[in-house]
């Protein structure tokens, strides 16, 4: 193995009354691709701020390469005394030069003129961006770097990381960055630090085996250890199994949606069914927003349903909020209308932590300075209501002060979900959030019985929790397709057939021009592919649990990239097989009616 540009031997920090961690060794070789992981407060930007040279350990030493340039992408940076983006980006010592700065933002659509006090979140992201990268790194730390940021950047920084020929490490709640760019994982959890190289695609089977190997062990220690694995307590396999169930009912409700939205996401809905016209609490017909000479939204229809999980996507400034705001009935469309329903009872989490008075208590945002809350009508005892959001049941008399960020993220997602509603509308909210409260998050939008709002950028996110995506390109036109990110980016990714051209490839499964059903070929797939479907995921699913064996890559190089390359494709010939079913379900609906 090469020796590490930059490494900790022994390392140990104290912070309050105790040992945030201590005996923690860590190596970072020059073309390493690190996910960090561990729950919010476990230490994981205090580490990056110790490997960044910004603070210094109680214990250990700290050793890095002559030369070597360490560069910290923070997750909230400080503008605060720069007038514009660019002049924070060129202060301090090792401040790049002013056109490496400005090479880097023309790529990333920032101005760097602009102040800063009218910064939005994410210019101030991009701006903190390209200030990293013009810094040409050897090693990067990227604290949650996806934040506030939209799709198109967020694939841009994904394809920047791919050519980057240092090491970076990352931490991040969004599954599918860390999935394709990671190849090792860094897991701080309890004051200890583990290493598997394995990328995050490994993760959970890892901490799984991991988890397991604890039980079994104090299981034969004194029982009291067994209080000390948090994770045990929820039952790690449990949730995976439960979480494997809520995905099925997931894609059977997409498969459902598919079959009442017309071709290509045109949303002609057959709504003179009684059952239909029952279920429906938001109706959007020929709706169209303008601001000044831009069109915003054009034309569009939707018939949302009591249960439906919608989610918007786009490039900041496509109109997202606009739409959200149009189907919620907070502005008005200039054209078309939108009916609510008259029962609609929604409830707003915009993740405005801002909100939270830092000199409250948990107890009086929860309680009202109480001790037992109203869930929906039950009353519950607020120790026990924090402990269902993964907070120790002590904290009730904390300060918010004193609460990370994606814990105050996590107490404003706890209050808002103890009110009545058949409307949740979630404007980002996953950032600052761990995979913990992310899985958590996830169970709780598939546990509820109304409707569901999310406007995210975080693509594994929306596949695991949406039966609608509606994408907006900035033009006025919104696509509207079953499924999640993924079902969305490959309808966008779509080549259009060219009817003028002899050479233009038919669409997969076209409706035939003649006849009452579908031919013996197509019902063949239409029947068989869901078991072909199931057979792919166990196919993943083993391959990963393979994945999770920490030696394997040093063992067996070999078979780990063979393993990798089993999982892609698969994962295609999945995605394949999804868009083939859903077609041929439209058509068989098409048919039928």
């Amino acid at each position: 193995m090469p020796a590490p540009v930059l490494s900790f031997e022994n390392l140990g920090l104290i912070q309050g009354s105790g040992w945030l961690f201590r005996g923690i060794d860590l190596n970072v070789g020059e073309r390493d691709r690190l996910a960090l992981i561990g729950r919010n407060g476990a230490g994981k930007t205090t580490l990056f701020r110790l490997l960044a040279g910004a603070i210094e350990a109680d214990e250990g030493r700290r050793t890095i390469v002559p030369g070597t340039r360490v560069v910290l992408l923070e997750q909230d940076p400080d503008f605060s005394g720069h007038a514009s983006l660019m002049e924070w980006a060129l202060a301090g010592d090792d401040a790049p030069a002013a056109h490496e700065v400005a090479a880097v933002a023309g790529q990333l659509g920032i101005d760097m003129t602009h102040e800063t006090a009218s910064a939005s979140g994410g210019e101030r992201r991009r701006a903190a961006i390209a200030g990293a990268i013009a810094q040409q790194p050897d090693v990067l730390l990227l604290d949650e770097p996806t934040n506030h940021l939209d799709l198109a950047a967020i694939e841009w920084l994904e394809q920047w990381l791919g050519r980057f020929t240092g090491a970076f490490i990352a931490i991040s709640h969004d599954r599918t960055f860390l999935k394709r760019l990671t190849r090792s994982t860094l897991w701080l959890d309890r004051g200890s630090l583990r290493r598997a190289e394995i990328g995050f695609g490994g993760y959970d089977a890892w901490v799984e085996k991991v988890y397991a190997e604890e039980a079994r062990a104090a299981a034969k220690m004194d029982a009291r250890l067994k209080l000390e694995l948090r994770w045990l307590e929820r039952g790690v396999t449990a949730r995976r199994k439960r979480n494997e169930g809520r995905l099925a009912n997931l894609h059977e409700m997409r498969a459902q949606r598919a079959a009442m939205l017309g071709p290509a996401g045109t949303a002609k809905l057959a709504i003179e069914a009684d059952d239909i016209k029952t279920k429906s609490v938001i109706v959007a017909e020929g709706v169209t927003k303008k601001f000044g000479d831009r069109t915003i939204i054009r034309d569009f229809a939707l018939r949302i349903q009591r249960g439906d999980r919608i989610g918007v996507v786009g490039a900041n400034g496509a109109g997202k909020t606009t739409l959200l705001k149009l189907l919620t009935g907070e502005i008005a469309p200039d054209e078309g209308r939108v009916k609510l329903a008259k029962t609609l009872d929604g409830v707003v989490i915009d993740q405005q932590r801002q909100l939270l008075a830092p000199d409250k208590r948990v107890r009086d945002i929860l309680a009202e300075g109480g001790d037992w809350i109203d869930v929906r009508g039950a009353k519950t005892h607020i120790r026990g209501y924090l402990k269902d959001f993964l907070f120790d049941p002590g904290l009730a008399d904390a300060r918010i002060g004193t609460l990370s960020g994606g814990e105050r993220s996590r107490l404003l997602l706890a209050r808002e979900f103890a009110r009545r509603s058949n409307l949740l509308v979630l404007d980002e909210p996953t950032n600052d959030l761990d995979m913990e409260t992310l899985d958590l998050l996830q169970e709780v939008i598939a546990d509820y019985e109304g409707t569901v709002l999310i406007v995210s950028h975080d693509r594994d996110f929306l596949d695991r929790t949406v039966t609608i995506t509606l994408g907006l390109d900035g033009s006025g036109k919104v696509d509207i397709v079953a499924g999640g990110y993924e079902d969305w980016a490959r309808r966008r990714a779509a080549p259009v057939t060219n009817r003028g051209s002899a050479k233009s490839a038919p669409a997969p499964a076209a409706p035939p021009s003649r006849g009452t059903k579908l031919t013996y070929k197509d019902q063949r797939d239409l029947d068989l592919l869901p078991a072909e479907i199931n057979r792919l995921d166990g196919e993943i699913a083993t391959a990963e649990a393979a994945l999770s064996d920490a030696d394997l890559y040093l063992r067996d190089p070999g078979r780990f990239a063979s393993l990798i390359e089993a999982i892609e494709a698969a994962r295609m010939a999945r995605a394949t097989h999804e868009e083939r079913w859903l077609t041929l379900a439209e058509q068989a609906e098409a048919l039928e009616s």
